[in-house]
């Protein structure tokens, strides 16, 4: 029995975009497109593969949207709906593996080191996986497995959609070069601008780089980053030990961006992502964290501790977006933004107030719309305005 690391990257295809064409057949082959509606300030959360065909992709305005895609099928973003298949989908996962990572709503990463006693090779423990989730969560997904997680990342990547790829142990090089240059997970327009200005424009050229080299002329942590990125080596994806007293989620950006919209969007949406976990975990928590990554591969991580227990996803989005201004240089772009909560302790919030705030009334519309749902055992109809922050210009 081989006691080689192996690790699946789960990730779920156009993944708002689908559960809405599995709740509506009549969607299915269509470009849906869902996020801000047309006329209306915002971007895109997400789109369907069809609709990716006319140059649509997420966090793109919703105006460029609709100029290359007017025939879409625009729907509003459904939180709680898609909260409720995600939660589906990472019960199926803990099925296979005890060790699952959950990166954002629709992906996770999965240690099956040890497991083919259990289920047999990798890649026929994919093909069971991807099985369980279309059978009983309706939604296709993409499988990567390699023996790091970085890889594995970038092999779930590579077949999509409903892919499923091995990168055998002694073909990581191989892989990244299939892959190519431009498409090697974590690396920005930005850095391979600055690459290509100093001829090393091709993964030959870097690999002959020594790793002092590397830093020496892109920084610490890019130069640090490429030298084992291009060699198919882990980079330390996601090392942090799980733990159970944390809950969060963080996105990575299509293209490094300074769009306040846009990251702040990013940002009210991981805070409902967050709070229906809190929610679904039974827990409560007064401490709110936010991580940052800049072009540059530069990550920080801040925390604040409130005087009370945060109460809704508002308080959560309000409290992350005061962290990240206190702390971001708005001067240089972000590519990635996470929030969430420490020190996560069991225990159904706080008790009722004799004078509740906006955000304790908030939070009591949340928590009854997610027991509704719960109760019902699928997505009740509730007004968009319980669920997100009002924003000008926007229905």
């Amino acid at each position: 029995m081989s006691s080689a690391p192996v690790f699946f990257h789960v990730d779920l295809d156009a993944f708002f975009a689908s559960v809405e064409q599995m709740d509506n057949p009549g969607y299915k082959g269509k470009p849906v497109i869902v996020g801000a509606a047309p006329g209306h300030r915002g971007v895109v959360s997400a789109c369907s593969y069809e609709a990716r065909k006319f140059g649509v992709h997420s966090a793109m305005p919703i105006s460029e949207a609709f100029r290359r895609c007017p025939q879409g099928i625009y729907l509003p973003v459904r939180m709680k709906r898609y909260a409720e298949v995600s939660g589906v989908v990472m019960g199926i996962l803990g099925e296979f593996s005890p060790d699952v990572r959950p990166i954002s709503i629709d992906e996770a990463s999965l240690d099956m080191t040890g497991t083919s006693l259990l289920f047999g090779p990798p890649l026929g423990t994919a093909e069971k996986l991807k099985t369980q989730v279309r059978s009983r969560a309706g939604v296709p997904l993409s499988v990567g497995i390699a023996q790091n997680r970085f890889l594995a990342k970038m092999a779930s990547d590579f077949k999509k959609p409903d892919g499923l790829y091995e990168v055998r142990p002694g073909g990581e090089e191989a892989f990244i070069d299939a892959v190519g240059l431009p498409k090697i997970w974590g690396l920005g327009k930005k850095t391979l601008e600055r690459l290509s200005a100093i001829h090393l424009d091709t993964l030959a050229k870097l690999r002959q780089m020594g790793e002092d080299s590397l830093k020496s002329l892109m920084g610490q942590a890019t130069g640090n980053f490429l030298y084992n990125a291009i060699r198919g080596r882990d980079i330390g994806m996601y090392s942090d030990t799980a733990k159970s007293h944390s809950i969060s989620h963080e996105t990575t950006f299509p293209e490094d961006t300074s769009d306040w919209e846009i990251i702040s969007l990013s940002l009210l949406d991981l805070s409902h992502q967050v709070m229906y976990r809190l929610f679904a975990e039974n827990g409560k928590s007064r401490t709110v964290s936010i991580k940052y990554r800049y072009s540059d591969f530069s990550t920080f991580s801040c925390q604040t501790t409130l005087n009370h227990l945060v109460a809704s996803a508002e308080e959560l989005y309000e409290t992350g977006v005061k962290l990240l201004k206190a702390k971001w240089n708005p001067q240089v772009p972000l590519r990635l933004i996470g929030i969430g909560f420490d020190k996560v302790q069991p225990g159904e919030g706080s008790q009722q107030e004799l004078f509740p705030t906006a955000y304790d009334r908030k939070g009591m519309v949340e928590k009854a719309v997610f027991n509704m749902q719960q109760k019902a055992g699928e997505a009740t109809p509730v007004k968009a305005s319980l669920l997100q922050r009002p924003r000008r210009g926007r229905r």
